[in-house]
């Protein structure tokens, strides 16, 4: 198996090609990364910019490329040396424009008959033999805009196909939408009686059984394709949760890849870790993403901007929130496992529903994979039962059925399980994500660099000692699995998290200058007014657009003073006057601009210093499109901006003619630490085998973290205004072995007898990534 150094990743959309990610690759190649990493690349909706939304499998998007486009990006980087990783979807297909997703028109053609029906997770008993498309609008009478149009129904700008023999002349459009297989109901209904699984809450993403051994091959017909034709060397699986079986579905992906190098999208929370029995390398790195976050992180801070707006303790929140999602969002899946129950279970469905709903709530993970992982079931029914005694009869009826295996089993198909118990474990992700990720996150606003995927913001700080322990782990267990600082995820990019992480060193100057924000601009919502004055002081400066677009999108996922489908009008306008006067208003500007400025050289530090850990630790880093220069972009589509790559490469080039830039907004700084880490690993893999700490003495050694991976020494610096404080480095030392070492980021040598003084080596930079130079 073919296995990268790094990777970057590319967002491939109709304005940046395949053919401009060709031409990129020599950039690339300079740059030292090993593998190109691409976004989906299979045909999606019109227009799309992030193709999650594939509507024919079958074919490369011809308008990010077609497959002419990915033979010249794969005949690039492999005339380079870089091997080609590709992102697929294989949860869902995008369904929002019917007519171009042929599977899903056929089942719309054709209802139940249709081939594709069974590629479809469709309950049609709970339609009454209907497919439920939730389209239509609030009026009283929305079928009346239903228009006849050849053999096609027409509801505004919505297509949808009539079936052979259910339309005649002098039908009205209501008459034949009442002969069809599909019914178009409200969009409103969608969270109570939708009956096709979908991805999360997303009507437009309907869920695919790729378990059925023809839905899987003609799903992937195309990506076998390029592996059979040695197109692309490796895949990044999208949601594997959402899967009936991820196990088989791995399974079955390394045998018609040949056993190329695959990467999961699996979100684990803190202590949990992927099933060791799975087909692949290990998880695309929220994990180690939220790890080098927290050494960064001042745990002095923790009870003061805990102190500062009070909120409701963070296990708690997430179980009110998850609850909610399961009652409301996500009320139909949950209706969909009620159905599933054996008539003889003995719970109505109003019991049943409530038992469920709390087991999802309660869930302390994205899901299980039974056989594996029944224990947090067990958890999650006990943590059940302490919120709702009154339920424990009903929970303990239903831990049975969720689990209906005997203890021992350990090959279980998905017939042993029955659809009740795989069911459930795909729908427990769902609830997770949209609870936590997209409704908690934007609540708990204590310190917004932490609400990250993966992450529990509850976890406030990592120590040294507790890094060192969990980096050998991962060398040990997971050496090829990916590392992330940002993602197209991201609730923050990893410069805007930098910034905001060094309020942690100063909560008192936070709380003043959060007090006085709140004092000149009021939002009347305390948790949200801390996490977009937090957030925008991250990313400052941004421009008012996407400031205001930011605001909305995080304080209608928030849920609590505005929601998505009932905008609260009078709140989003005052929080929309406070954004502005960010701007217009002196006072509120000279806060922000002067904290910007307070904290800006720290957040340099942080950046340079996370970025450098990343690169090196154990595990297969990624760099984000643009990430090799400051970036502090915020949660999509903010991330996904087009990246200037002519500048980066401007920069690139006077490398050779100049000493170390400066640490500044020029960004020249981070170019260089990116450049000559991934250069260094990718000509001297040699050097990255093993992992073992760096020893720190002197009255400063909480402020470097350092580990040797197998002859590259990494160096880094941790909380820096508190080293400032402390009065610098003093008498602070590594503990090398006797030899001479080079800086490959400055050039600089430095003579160990046995100690280097920390002064001399962040002389120039808060980082160093030392190689021996004298052959020892």
């Amino acid at each position: 198996m073919r296995t990268p150094l790094s990777t970057y990743r590319l967002q491939i959309r109709p304005s940046f090609t395949l053919f401009d990610a060709a031409e990129l690759v020599p950039y690339l190649a300079e740059l030292g990364v090993d593998w190109v990493y691409l976004s989906p690349i299979l045909t999606a909706e019109a227009g799309s910019d992030h193709g999650y939304d594939v509507t024919d499998p079958s074919a490369v998007d011809p308008t990010r490329g077609g497959a002419e486009g990915l033979k010249a990006l794969s005949d690039a980087a492999h005339a380079a040396g870089l091997g080609v990783l590709v992102d697929i979807v294989p949860n869902h297909m995008g369904i929002a424009t019917p007519f171009r997703n042929p599977w899903w028109w056929s089942v719309l053609a054709e209802g139940r008959s249709s081939r594709y029906a069974e590629a479809f997770d469709i309950d049609w008993d709970a339609g009454n033999g209907k497919l439920r498309l939730p389209v239509l609008g609030d009026g009283d009478n929305e079928l009346e805009q239903l228009k006849l149009a050849g053999n096609e129904l027409h509801y505004f700008d919505h297509r949808f196909p009539v079936a052979e023999g259910t339309a005649s002349e002098g039908d009205s459009a209501q008459d034949v939408h009442a002969r069809q297989s599909y019914e178009l109901v409200n969009w409103r209904r969608a969270d109570n009686e939708l009956n096709y699984r979908r991805f999360f809450g997303v009507n437009t993403l309907a869920g695919i059984r790729v378990e059925e051994p023809w839905v899987f091959d003609e799903a992937h017909a195309e990506i076998k394709r390029w592996f059979d034709e040695g197109l692309v060397d490796g895949l990044r699986i999208d949601h594997p949760d959402g899967l009936a079986d991820p196990k088989g579905y791995l399974a079955r992906l390394r045998e018609i890849t040949g056993g190329a190098y695959i990467l999961v999208e699996k979100i684990l929370e803190p202590g949990e870790k992927l099933a060791a029995d799975w087909e692949t390398e290990g998880t695309t790195g929220y994990d180690a993403l939220a790890d080098i976050d927290r050494l960064f992180v001042d745990p002095a801070g923790s009870d003061t901007l805990t102190a500062l707006v009070p909120m409701e303790p963070y296990a708690q929140m997430i179980h009110g929130t998850k609850r909610v999602i399961a009652d409301n969002l996500l009320h139909s899946e949950v209706q969909r496992l009620v159905r599933l129950l054996p008539a003889d279970s003995g719970l109505d469905p109003e019991t049943a529903a409530d038992a469920l709903a709390e087991l999802l709530a309660c869930f302390p993970v994205y899901r299980s994979y039974l056989p594996e992982g029944a224990g947090y079931l067990t958890d999650a029914v006990i943590a059940a039962k302490v919120h709702r005694p009154d339920l424990a009869a009903a929970l303990d009826r239903l831990h049975g059925l969720l689990n209906p295996l005997v203890d021992g089993e350990t090959e279980v198909s998905l017939s042993r399980l029955g659809e009740l118990a795989v069911r459930f474990q795909q729908t427990s992700g769902m609830v997770m994500a949209k609870g936590v990720e997209d409704t908690a996150f934007y609540r708990y606003s204590r310190l917004t660099s932490l609400n990250e995927v993966g992450a529990d913001p509850a976890h406030f700080s990592v120590a040294p000692f507790d890094m060192h322990t969990r980096l050998i782990r991962r060398q040990l267990e997971q050496p090829a699995a990916m590392t992330a600082l940002t993602t197209h995820d991201t609730k923050r990019s990893e410069d805007t998290r930098a910034r905001i992480s060094v309020l942690a060193e100063i909560p008192g100057e936070w709380s003043e200058a959060f007090t006085r924000l709140d004092a000149l601009a009021p939002m009347n919502d305390g948790p949200m007014a801390n996490l977009l004055w937090q957030t925008f002081v991250g990313a400052w400066p941004l421009s008012r657009e996407r400031a205001h677009a930011y605001a909305e999108k995080a304080a209608r996922e928030a849920s609590s003073s505005t929601t998505w489908t009932a905008p609260n009008a009078e709140f989003e306008e005052r929080m929309h006057a406070a954004i502005d006067a960010a701007f217009d208003n002196p006072d509120v500007n000279a806060v922000i601009t002067a904290l910007v400025e307070r904290i800006r050289e720290a957040g340099y530090s942080n950046s340079l210093s996370a970025k450098l850990l990343q690169l090196t630790m154990p595990g297969v880093p990624d760099v984000y499109q643009g990430t090799e220069f400051w970036d502090r972009s915020l949660v999509d589509p903010d991330n996904r901006r087009e990246v200037d790559f002519a500048r980066r490469r401007e920069v690139a080039a006077s490398f050779a003619d100049a000493g170390a830039p400066a640490v500044d907004e020029d960004a020249a700084a981070k170019l260089l630490v990116t450049t000559r880490a991934l250069q260094l690993k990718h000509g001297r893999p040699e050097l990255f085998t093993g992992y073992v700490p760096v020893a720190v003495e002197g009255s400063a050694a909480e402020h470097l973290f350092g580990f040797d991976r197998g002859g590259a020494v990494t160096l880094v610096t941790r909380l820096p205004l508190g080293l400032e404080r402390d009065g610098g480095w003093q008498d602070t030392a590594v503990v090398l072995a006797p030899g001479t070492y080079r800086d490959v980021v400055t050039g600089k040598t430095h003579d160990s007898s046995g100690r280097v003084a920390a002064a001399d080596l962040f002389g120039t930079y808060p980082v160093a990534l030392l190689v021996r130079e004298d052959g020892k």
